[in-house]
């Protein structure tokens, strides 16, 4: 059962994980290319552009979700999902707010918050677990690419950087050795933030699609 379970998710995000790849490859290439700033911007944090991979859980989490339910793995409960899921986002906000309380004098706190960030991914599990496992795998199967981009991209240019977002890093960091920057600009958020961040997003609103279809569905057949 373990290893069906295994198999099903990679499957579920092979083709999505891919897909992903494209588009932080695409970002990259805008970014270097100085394409249009509204789709990629190369200021920190990405300024929103409209081509990244952080809208994408909006899309796959419905997917996955409505992929689960049919082949028979749905929630016992929808509204159980949905609360959990909702759970979870509250954690991902405490984590973040704690993260920017500490932010001007970082300690011990400051992790705390990455690590409340991190668990946020989770919380949903408990109310849709196989939507959870295959959101986390999903999260750092798109994560991962993303830190060996940034690690070349700060590494670049005898350590000046590409002039990406993937690059740019906070001046409390900038006179620092490169593995402490990498290891806090790149590994931490992408690791923590971003990985709470996909599963959660993706997780609440899979959930709610997935009981808009089977509130249909049973109406259908009610109907019938």
């Amino acid at each position: 059962m373990g290893n069906s379970r295994s198999v099903s998710t990679w499957s579920l995000i092979a083709i999505p994980a891919i897909i992903t790849l494209g588009i932080t490859i695409l970002r990259l290439t805008g970014e270097l290319q100085h394409w249009p700033t509204l789709l990629f911007n190369p200021a920190a944090g990405g300024g929103g552009a409209l081509i990244g991979i952080s809208w994408l859980p909006i899309i796959f989490g419905p997917y996955f979700a409505l992929k689960l339910a049919g082949a028979g793995d749905g929630p016992s409960s929808v509204g159980r999902s949905v609360v959990f899921a909702l759970l979870g986002l509250v954690v991902l906000f405490l984590g973040g707010f704690l993260f920017q309380w500490t932010l001007a004098h970082p300690s011990n706190l400051t992790l705390l918050a990455f690590l409340l960030m991190l668990a946020a991914a989770f919380v949903p599990r408990l109310g849709w677990r196989s939507l959870g496992d295959v959101l986390l795998a999903y999260a750092f199967a798109a994560r991962i690419p993303v830190l060996i981009v940034m690690y070349l991209a700060m590494r670049g240019n005898g350590g000046a950087g590409w002039g990406t977002h993937y690059d740019v890093v906070p001046p409390e960091l900038a006179n620092l050795s490169f593995d402490v920057r990498y290891f806090y600009a790149a590994v931490l958020p992408q690791m923590t933030l971003w990985i709470g961040f996909t599963v959660v997003v993706g997780s609440l609103i899979g959930s709610i699609v997935s009981a808009i279809a089977r509130r249909g569905k049973q109406a259908v057949q009610a109907q019938a």
